[in-house]
């Protein structure tokens, strides 16, 4: 169980983005987190997948309450997570062609035999063809470079993906490929789903139950 608990969270102690909010989701679950720009949902979707200190509140893992963020969580906890943020080309390294790229957190983790094959085998299920692996950011679309951070994002079998307004920047086309691939994920491993967007269509048909964002601040 991922379980955010009276979370206050923000950028300045002083003028929190969040204050109070509670959200949980089951393993195997899919919960779509929907709200206007800028009410703090990218926020809180920071703060459970252990990128973001929060000022107050709990966030329970598996049972375990975590107490450290980013690189100092414990790697059995920090791995655990993979996130998809909405604008590709600033979670990405435009250094890297897409092959490094995917494979980021695999030799941020030490984990270098097999990179090659679990690579491929990534970038054919989220429809790169080898011929972009060498690419860089620059030299691909939006959509193909995104597709590339999904990849990168499932590379370390995660037990939960984030998901930040994933799709708000692609095609029709393109969003219904990359959520396949994240049911397929799913459906393959049991990993719970926090699909964070302000189109109720999409996380109505996505995800196993839509929560707004209005309720949680209300609650």
């Amino acid at each position: 169980m991922l379980e955010l608990n009276d979370i206050t969270a923000g950028y300045d102690r002083n003028t929190p983005v969040i204050r109070g909010i509670s959200l949980s989701v089951a393993p195997g679950e899919a919960v779509g987190l929907l709200g206007p720009s800028g009410c703090g949902k990218s926020t809180l979707a920071r703060v459970a997948a252990l990128l973001h200190h929060p000022d107050a509140g709990t966030l329970v893992l598996d049972g375990t309450p975590v107490r450290r963020w980013r690189h100092r969580a414990p790697r059995e906890q920090r791995t655990a997570f993979g996130v998809v943020f909405q604008q590709a080309r600033l979670s990405a390294d435009p250094r890297l062609a897409l092959t490094d790229l995917i494979a980021e957190p695999l030799r941020a983790t030490g984990r270098r035999t097999g990179t090659t094959d679990r690579v491929r085998e990534l970038a054919a299920t989220v429809g790169l063809t080898t011929d972009l692996l060498s690419r860089r950011p620059h030299e691909v679309s939006d959509g193909q470079l995104q597709r590339a951070c999904l990849a990168r994002a499932l590379v370390l079998r995660p037990r939960w993906l984030v998901c930040d307004e994933m799709t708000a920047m692609l095609d029709a086309s393109t969003t219904a490929a990359l959520v396949r691939v994240v049911e397929d994920y799913r459906a393959a491993t049991g990993a719970g789903l926090l699909a964070v967007g302000h189109d109720r269509v999409l996380l109505d048909r996505w995800c196993d139950r839509t929560v707004e964002w209005a309720t949680l601040a209300r609650s």
